[in-house]
């Protein structure tokens, strides 16, 4: 199955067509971001939504490194990873004493913090205008608009250079993920969601391992922030925003939950959903009143995230895994349906 997997993301760029491709490499960019998203929230149990403001980070450390000071991307790429894992650091010490809505709203106004950062910090976000984003450059590899790599007769453009640069990136996440699950780390991060108090009472370390998860959502935000602004080349700061967390978080609940696949699954239905919807003939233009496709795409994931809370909780891995169920096969990905809780104040402040 892996096996199959795997040759269809390395045949799948030859098969699409420009605008299809680009599609196809956001979502893989963006699976990169919702997989760490998936240990804070999916393996941890902590709601975040300051994610967007991780990814940016990131962005912004590979535009100054790579655009301001021709840094390679062998460097730029890690230290963006690097830089929004100590932010992580910073902001994970928060969900020590709060859990449930009362983190959901303070990652939240994270935010709103960093767009203020963002907007007003313009030496190295260019202010509201916004900035350039250097193209990755690796060795002799050259990833800039209109560069065309010819291997024995395939022609690879720009992004499908991204595109397997984000597959190699998002495999080895994928296999960080998968192998942190089945370590007394990811063990004991399954304990916390499920029960915080009787986790502490097991003996675990609440509060550090609260912090690692944040710092390792964190630092893959951070490589896909620059990832994806590299790919753009050009962003503005409102690029970073709370619409930006809302589309992660559909991504893992959509794909599943604490599941190893679910966040490469969901980031194929919600980064591809706006280019689908976008084809309705109905549809209005942007801006000419009316339903835009801009507006459905959020009412969307709206209805995505309330439907599959309330029916699927492990959403599509759950629904492959039922499927499945009815063969011989094993479950697309192992784990117990996650359990997204509203805390009262008491709970919240023990």
């Amino acid at each position: 199955m892996l096996a199959v997997v795997v040759v269809f993301a390395i045949v799948l760029p030859f098969a699409l067509n420009a605008a299809q491709l680009a599609t196809a490499t956001f979502v893989v960019i963006a699976a990169i971001g919702a997989t760490g998203l998936n240990v804070v929230t999916g393996y941890a149990g902590q709601i975040s939504l300051g994610h967007a403001a991780f990814l940016g980070v990131g962005a912004y450390t590979g535009a100054v490194l790579g655009a301001d000071h021709g840094v390679t991307a062998f460097i730029w790429i890690p230290a963006a990873g690097v830089v929004a894992a100590l932010l992580g650091a910073v902001v994970g010490p928060v969900a020590l004493r709060l859990r449930g809505l009362y983190l959901a709203i303070v990652t939240l106004g994270l935010i709103f913090i960093a767009q203020h950062v963002f907007f007003n910090l313009d030496g190295l976000t260019g202010g509201p205008q916004g900035r350039a984003f250097p193209a990755v450059q690796l060795a002799s590899f050259d990833f800039s608009p209109g560069q065309v790599l010819d291997l024995g007769g395939i022609t690879i453009d720009s992004s499908g250079l991204y595109y397997f640069l984000g597959l190699i990136l998002l495999a080895a996440a994928t296999a960080f993920a998968w192998n942190l699950r089945r370590t007394r780390s990811g063990r004991a991060m399954v304990a916390l969601r499920e029960r915080e108090a009787a986790a502490a009472v097991m003996g675990i370390n609440v509060g550090r391992l609260k912090v690692t998860a944040f710092v390792v959502s964190s630092a893959m935000a951070g490589v896909s922030g620059a990832l994806y602004g590299s790919y753009l080349s050009f962003a503005q700061p409102d690029q970073w925003s709370l619409l930006l967390s809302i589309q992660f978080i559909a991504a893992i609940i959509v794909g599943g939950l604490g599941t190893t696949a679910g966040p490469v699954l969901g980031c194929a239905v919600v980064f591809a959903l706006p280019s689908l919807l976008k084809q309705l003939p109905f549809l209005p233009e942007e801006g000419s009143g009316g339903l835009s496709a801009g507006d459905l795409t959020s009412i969307t994931y709206g209805l995505l995230i309330v439907a599959f809370l309330t029916l699927e909780p492990r959403g599509l891995v759950g629904i492959a895994n039922r499927l499945r169920r009815t063969g011989n096969g094993s479950d697309v990905g192992s784990s117990v349906t996650p359990k997204l809780t509203v805390t009262t104040p008491e709970e919240a402040h023990p």
